[in-house]
């Protein structure tokens, strides 16, 4: 130890070291949620290395950093109208009966799932489907809640890739104003969705 700090004394010390004793302590009484806000988004539940990739590349590496990757902009999915009183071009969230799967002759055009309610009919279209899949999300004989953008084509109506697919018991999740995030390659508007929510 230096001399000169020597010829200070203890007493002279001791200032400099409660000092020293009071940041540690108050370091190592940080809430947990500063060290869980710096913790990589891959602690969060649903996020792998792949994901966590895609989200670096469009908010961050961190926790914190999905806390301030702001929506840019929101999507109203309240509006939930029976098929025949949906206009052409409006984002709706709709329940009606899946009532048949009309799979393509030519892979070429799209897979079409027929569904219905007490005032019309309303077409599900896929491109590139998986049909496992839509067979195990769209059961024929049961009754679906989906929303996303209707169309209107050659006078039938219709709706390409519904944003959300649910169940009668999952009708106020999607009956709601969802905020849209800026993305990157690879990355889905429902994955980041969730991993934000998880950060908040």
């Amino acid at each position: 130890m230096p001399v000169g700090i020597l010829a200070l004394g203890y007493k002279a010390l001791a200032p400099l070291c409660q000092l020293f004793l009071i940041k540690a302590r108050s370091f190592l009484m940080r809430p947990d949620i500063l060290f869980s806000l710096s913790s990589p988004v891959t602690t969060l539940s649903g996020v792998g290395p792949r994901i966590a990739k895609q989200i670096a590349k469009a908010a961050g590496e961190h926790v914190v950093d999905l806390c301030w990757h702001r929506p840019s902009s929101l999507i109203d999915r309240r509006f939930s109208p029976k098929i025949a009183e949906a206009p052409d071009g409006a984002v709706a969230t709709i329940t009606l009966s899946v009532d048949a799967h009309l799979p393509p002759h030519n892979r070429r055009l799209p897979y079409r799932v027929r569904c219905s309610d007490e005032t019309g009919i309303l077409d599900l279209v896929f491109f590139h489907a998986h049909p496992d899949y839509l067979m195990k999300v769209l059961p024929e004989g049961e009754t679906r809640i989906v929303s996303g953008r209707v169309e209107y084509f050659r006078d039938e109506v219709q709706m390409t890739h519904p944003d959300h697919i649910a169940t009668i018991e999952e009708r106020d999740s999607l009956e709601t104003v969802e905020a849209l995030y800026p993305l990157s390659a690879g990355l889905t508007q429902k994955t980041i969705g969730k991993a934000v929510k998880a950060a908040l």
